[in-house]
């Protein structure tokens, strides 16, 4: 595999720190370029090894470049494309970490202009709940899912070279259509973390926060764990794809809606039914019965 001579990542959080540490790791990256808001976390960044230098600005990131990683909040999207669209070199190419697709692709369209072809979108289906270049790893996407969802303008070369790029990273890459990816993870991903985050700002908006907290125990952690997410890209997320997420959500209700008779009657058995099935479809899930 070729190394890439310079590669900028724009955005050295958790995931663009990561894709760093692990291209470096496998020999694919010469020399890193980051770019972000915070010069505090590009100093963290430069010290610990996971960039060689620091840009002023996206554009200046990719002058050059020959990969481009896009790892912001999907919000900034649109600013960031338009920034590096007129920079980009010929032979480069554009990968991205955001979590929904459709607005990402209408971001690059208006923003990359004749560089679309060299766009490849991507979704990397790993994290965690910690943020910044402080919780980046070299062995964050190892094994883990990264879905792309190509168009019909991306050049296959583009398609190639950044399957290359995931893949040294450790990943398992998919291929989705954007609407398909934008539904599936409006069920799996973006309403547990509205639901996480809901729970907790219930818990303590409530007179006796001190006390609930207080005796939460292994449960509430387990279940609310995500809910220590970067809140602003959890944000841009549930905006981003609002109208899938809303139609979960209002599933998830009518689930909710179900139990609530039950619970009501007393009804154990129907209980331990709905129960008893969501406890076997998780073992299935957490055996690997549901491999796409």
């Amino acid at each position: 595999m070729m190394p890439f001579e310079r590669v900028a990542v724009i955005g050295v959080g958790l995931i663009g720190g990561s894709f760093a540490l692990a291209l470096k790791a496998a020999g694919l990256a010469r020399r890193v370029v980051g770019a972000g808001r915070s010069q505090a976390n590009l100093d963290l960044a430069l010290e610990r090894g996971v960039i060689d230098a620091v840009a002023s600005s996206a554009a200046h990131a990719a002058q050059d470049a020959e990969l481009v990683l896009v790892a912001t909040p999907v919000a900034q999207y649109p600013q960031v494309f338009g920034a590096i669209g007129p920079v980009l070199g010929a032979q480069a190419v554009v990968t991205d970490a955001g979590s929904t697709k459709q607005d990402v692709i209408a971001a690059a369209r208006a923003g990359l202009g004749a560089r679309l072809a060299q766009f490849v979108p991507a979704h990397p289906v790993a994290g965690a709940e910690h943020s910044g270049a402080a919780a980046a790893t070299a062995d964050l996407f190892r094994g883990k899912r990264v879905v792309l969802t190509p168009q019909a303008e991306t050049s296959p070369q583009a398609l190639a070279r950044v399957e290359q790029a995931w893949q040294a990273c450790g990943a398992r890459l998919f291929r989705m259509a954007p609407e398909e990816h934008d539904a599936v993870f409006a069920a799996v991903s973006h309403l547990p973390h509205l639901l996480a985050y809901a729970l907790v700002h219930d818990i303590a908006e409530r007179g006796n926060a001190a006390q609930l907290f207080g005796y939460a125990a292994s449960g509430f952690r387990d279940f609310t764990r995500i809910a220590s997410s970067q809140p602003e890209m959890w944000r841009d997320i549930c905006v981003a794809n609002r109208q899938v997420l809303l139609a979960e959500l209002e599933r998830y209700g009518a689930q909710l809606a179900a139990l609530r008779p039950m619970i009501e009657r007393g009804d154990g058995a129907a209980l331990e039914r709905v129960f008893a099935a969501a406890r076997a479809a998780r073992e299935r899930w957490l055996k690997g019965d549901y491999e796409p």
